[in-house]
């Protein structure tokens, strides 16, 4: 008797290859899937990966490593349903900061990427636009990476003609806080005013929980930003978070913060006071805001600059061994 397909499950084994970004078997997949209206085995998920490499949302790896997504099956997860990705963000961000595996004392281990895929002649002419927004400070760090057509990139393929860059992602702070049994709420992405440097104001906030896009890549597609004014001059509009940290935790964290520096990813702007408003943004009792700038203002500043390009903030996870300081990348692919 044939199967009827279920698009629920359809939906689960799309969205588990998703989250583990990267190409995974039947047996993995089923660890991940939880179906209240389905008994799965692993050859009913292989029935239906077998559907889903026919409708080219899928496709076959290898035996050892099973089947990845195509272009097509993202774009199919990220029209499911609305209600259902509501808060897919903010479980996103928990679900990679709880697998990255980078430690400040050991300088290495996987931490989250964004990514931006460019034409790979334009390579060279991104990097200069890119050069200032790194001498300001205005990303997750001073480390970029660039992967070039037929390597992966947090788990996703290079296509041939493209190079993709890759930026250091504000939530790996969470990861890191997390390894050292801080908890972190993330509650805002929006557009921060920066004036001589400093921040002054959110002009707009979505709340993590309450969204089923990520709020930076929104603003950067509707082109709401101003990250290249913003490295010439200091003043601007760019792309931060704001989060909240345990009060009890508040040395530690700014230990943390000053490590950070020390190895490359400074990106915190901001730490209030304990139990008041930061910016006008009130937090709980017992809690401190952390304002974070955004680990996609790079990709705001090609995007201001007119590039074609393809972004994808909370892309996966990647080596810290694959990032290196800008200013090496920009030296190995002068203008």
């Amino acid at each position: 008797m044939r199967m009827k397909p279920n698009p629920s499950v359809k939906q689960a084994i799309l969205r588990a290859l998703h989250e583990l970004g990267g190409p995974a078997g039947a047996a993995r997949l089923l660890q991940r899937i939880s179906a209240d209206d389905a008994q799965l085995q692993p050859r009913t998920i292989r029935h239906y990966l077998l559907q889903l490499d026919r409708e080219g949302l899928t496709r076959f790896v290898n035996r050892r490593r099973g089947r990845e997504l195509t272009a097509r099956g993202r774009e199919e997860l990220s029209q499911a349903n609305v209600i259902e990705r509501v808060g897919f963000v903010a479980s996103k961000i928990d679900a990679l900061g709880y697998r990255m595996t980078y430690r400040l004392d050991a300088d290495a281990g996987t931490l989250i990427t964004n990514s931006a895929l460019i034409a790979e002649s334009y390579l060279a002419r991104a990097l200069e636009y890119m050069k200032p927004v790194f001498a300001r400070h205005l990303c997750m760090g001073s480390k970029l990476a660039v992967v070039h057509a037929g390597r992966s990139l947090g788990g996703l393929t290079v296509p041939a003609g493209k190079v993709a860059l890759g930026t250091v992602c504000s939530m790996t702070v969470n990861g890191i806080l997390l390894a050292e049994r801080i908890p972190v709420t993330s509650r805002f992405g929006g557009l921060l005013e920066l004036c001589d440097g400093k921040p002054v104001r959110f002009l707009e906030l979505l709340e993590y929980r309450g969204t089923t896009i990520d709020p930076l890549e929104f603003f950067i597609n509707a082109n709401m930003t101003s990250v290249r004014d913003c490295a010439r001059t200091g003043s601007g509009i760019i792309g931060a978070s704001f989060r909240e940290i345990p009060t009890v935790a508040l040395d530690e964290v700014q230990r943390i913060v000053r490590q950070l520096e020390s190895q490359g990813l400074a990106s915190v702007l901001a730490i209030g006071r304990p139990n008041q408003p930061l910016l006008h943004i009130p937090v709980a009792e017992g809690r401190t805001g952390m304002i974070v700038v955004g680990g996609m203002n790079p990709f705001a500043a090609l995007r201001e600059a007119g590039a074609q390009l393809q972004i994808q903030s909370l892309a996966g996870l990647e080596e810290f061994s694959s990032f290196l300081p800008f200013y090496v990348v920009r030296d190995r692919f002068p203008a």
